[in-house]
């Protein structure tokens, strides 16, 4: 088994490439790799779409690999190759990002990607630092993770969902902010469970067992 983390130049992919590593030879999850290649892409038996920064750049430069964009694309969408994307990476999900302007995400999940809007001055934008997960949706990969759960956060905007469905966990900022997004082969958490300690790595481990 093979797991991609795609390379797009859009943040430092070494906490993350560390993680799932260490989780695979911990359950037998194979092999893990970090590749800019489409070849590798479309070879991956597993995906994984970080991202850090603004939706927009990162949507650029992930359109703008060679190849890579298109071989994404075919696994997901025609084989059903299970996926994961974080941070921004689960932002482009979205059928729409509003980030300083609008553009088209992936729309595997129908919503908006628009500011946070905490509704308490005290509260700043980003937000940014440990939360608590409110659970309300079943899936493979929360397999052990529950309400009450910490994970880090940072991040600026956040994915609004158009079927309440398709949110499986959410955190409170003053308003419910999506943690967690997933349907079919696909899922997204908008905190990095790479530095999610106990409740992330266990999302990863069973990502990297999950077969749907």
């Amino acid at each position: 088994m093979l797991t991609v983390l795609i390379d797009y130049e859009s943040g430092n992919l070494h906490s993350a490439e560390k993680a799932f590593q260490r989780m695979a030879r911990e359950g037998g999850g194979g092999e893990v790799l970090v590749s800019a290649r489409a070849e590798d892409v479309a070879r991956a038996d597993r995906i994984v779409l970080p991202g850090d920064g603004a939706f927009p750049a990162c949507r650029a430069a992930l359109f703008s690999a060679t190849g890579v964009f298109e071989a994404m694309r075919e696994a997901v969408e025609e084989r059903a190759v299970p996926f994961m994307g974080i941070c921004v990476g689960m932002q482009m999900l979205a059928a729409r990002g509003h980030e300083y302007e609008t553009v088209e995400g992936l729309g595997w999940i129908d919503g908006d990607v628009v500011r946070i809007e905490p509704g308490d001055v005290t509260l700043k934008v980003p937000h940014m630092g440990w939360n608590d997960l409110v659970v309300d949706g079943v899936h493979p990969v929360l397999d052990g993770v529950k309400t009450g759960d910490h994970a880090y956060f940072v991040h600026s905007y956040h994915f609004e969902v158009a079927h309440a469905e398709d949110r499986l966990a959410w955190c409170d900022y003053g308003r419910e902010i999506t943690a967690i997004v997933g349907r079919d082969t696909v899922i997204g958490c908008q905190f990095h469970p790479e530095k999610s300690q106990a409740a992330g790595l266990r999302m990863i481990a069973n990502f990297l067992k999950w077969a749907p």
